[in-house]
């Protein structure tokens, strides 16, 4: 037996699932999730569940916010245990709570997940909420509504952006002699640079990529497909749309790996990547704004500059990800919608980019005076907030999940000098191809 949300309910436990495949089961499980009560404790109070996933400084910046809803809002307990997994394995998380029928009210989700997780029906949709809540929809920049709507349908709160750029090390490149990058540089002159400050002797590399098989892995080369004229999913939604451009991508990193000038990171994360960055035994690694609170920390002595690009035009990737509510009654539900509007309002929006290293949600946080005080205070935040303009989003499709595992594969086998990119990227259009063709 499995106690749900204080009702026992007769589910067997059947493990964490992976993949998005047991959503579809959730409909059939998920109606001994809710108590008589509708989620009203005895005292008229709602609690709210969270699954938030953060770490480090960002749990410490949504611990806080969270408090001071419940101060300010005494009819509404939000329960922030943050779901006992980090972000990146929320996905697999929800999945299977859903199947079991025991899942939380709100959840952290990547939005490049959001469109697997949107085909259950618990998940609430939230069109009307965004649209008419007390921040105006159209304030938000276009890669935030774009990661939160599914088939025109508001499918989820936005809760972070951020964009991708180089930070670099000054004082390795000026030990090395060699000149600091500018924007409108290209990837051959990246991957130069890495080679000519790649000191073995030392234990310095030029760069860093994850090599995990994850998001964090994939989501770096979208960039690099884009500028080259490729996207996700060709035209004809039946197949991948990078087939020679993810060849030509992943032939920079096979020549980053033949300079020997790239640290693979095996962990999840990107964890032990950016301990060698902050150590000082890195030249440079393509993050994002979150970085910037623990490199200030550590002192290192950095700056920033756009991704390089094939063509000399700017281009990068925002990956907005999703506070997503979760039909657990109407009670809940309203209280659920209640705080996520609460989050996206420029004056909690602001304290968490601040705290936890993200960017504007919009114009209107955008311009608060605590914002513009901190992006003036901190070295290269501007970079990452000038990118958005150029910035694309992944696609919010259902069979994202798959092609990214597929091309996670394709650039590990890469990175660890197992397969050529031609053969790298047949296998992952094979497999992605499959995915694409699975109705649904």
């Amino acid at each position: 037996m499995t106690r749900t949300r204080g009702v026992l309910c007769p589910v067997e436990r059947r493990g964490l699932l992976k993949g998005a495949a047991a959503i579809a089961a959730a409909p059939l499980l998920g109606a001994c999730s809710q108590g008589a009560s509708d989620g009203v404790d005895a005292d008229g109070r709602v609690t709210v569940e969270l699954w938030h996933g953060q770490v480090d400084i960002a749990k410490d910046a949504i611990q806080a916010l969270v408090t001071e809803f419940n101060r300010t809002h005494p009819r509404i307990r939000v329960d922030a245990g943050g779901g006992g997994v980090i972000s990146d394995a929320m996905l697999q998380k929800v999945t299977a709570a859903l199947a079991a029928g025991s899942y939380p009210d709100i959840a952290y989700v990547f939005g490049s997940d959001l469109a697997s997780i949107a085909r259950s029906p618990r998940v609430v949709d939230l069109t009307d909420a965004m649209r008419g809540g007390p921040t105006p929809w159209n304030s938000f920049w276009a890669p935030v509504r774009e990661a939160v709507s599914v088939n025109g349908k508001v499918r989820a709160a936005p809760a972070l952006l951020d964009s991708l750029a180089v930070v670099y090390n000054r004082k390795l490149f000026r030990q090395a002699g060699v000149p600091f990058p500018e924007a409108g540089w290209t990837w051959d002159e990246f991957a130069d640079t890495a080679r000519k400050l790649t000191d073995s002797g030392r234990g310095v590399f030029g760069t860093g990529w994850p090599g995990t098989v994850d998001e964090d892995t994939v989501w770096r080369l979208w960039p690099m497909i884009w500028d080259l004229g490729g996207d996700v999913v060709a035209d004809d939604g039946k197949s991948i749309g990078f087939a020679g451009q993810g060849v030509r991508a992943l032939d920079t990193l096979r020549q980053l790996v033949r300079d020997k000038s790239v640290y693979v990171d095996p962990k999840p994360g990107g964890e032990q990547m950016y301990q060698v960055f902050l150590g000082g035994r890195m030249a440079m690694v393509a993050t994002g704004p979150w970085q910037l609170p623990d490199i200030l920390d550590a002192e290192v002595d950095y700056d920033v500059v756009p991704l390089p690009s094939y063509s000399g035009r700017p281009v990068t990737i925002s990956g907005p990800d999703t506070w997503t509510v979760f039909d657990n009654g109407s009670a809940r539900s309203r209280a659920a919608v209640e705080f996520v509007q609460w989050m996206m309002r420029p004056e909690q929006d602001a304290r968490w980019d601040i705290r936890a290293g993200s960017l504007p949600l919009g114009s209107a946080t955008e311009r608060r005076p605590q914002w513009r005080k901190h992006s003036r205070e901190t070295t290269g935040l501007a970079v990452f907030t000038d990118a958005l303009d150029s910035a694309r989003v992944r696609p919010v499709h259902a069979a994202y999940p798959q092609i990214s595992q597929a091309l996670g594969e394709a650039i590990v086998s890469v990175l660890l000098g197992r397969d050529s990119p031609a053969k790298a990227l047949r296998r992952c259009a094979d497999k992605a191809d499959a995915a694409l063709l699975i109705p649904r």
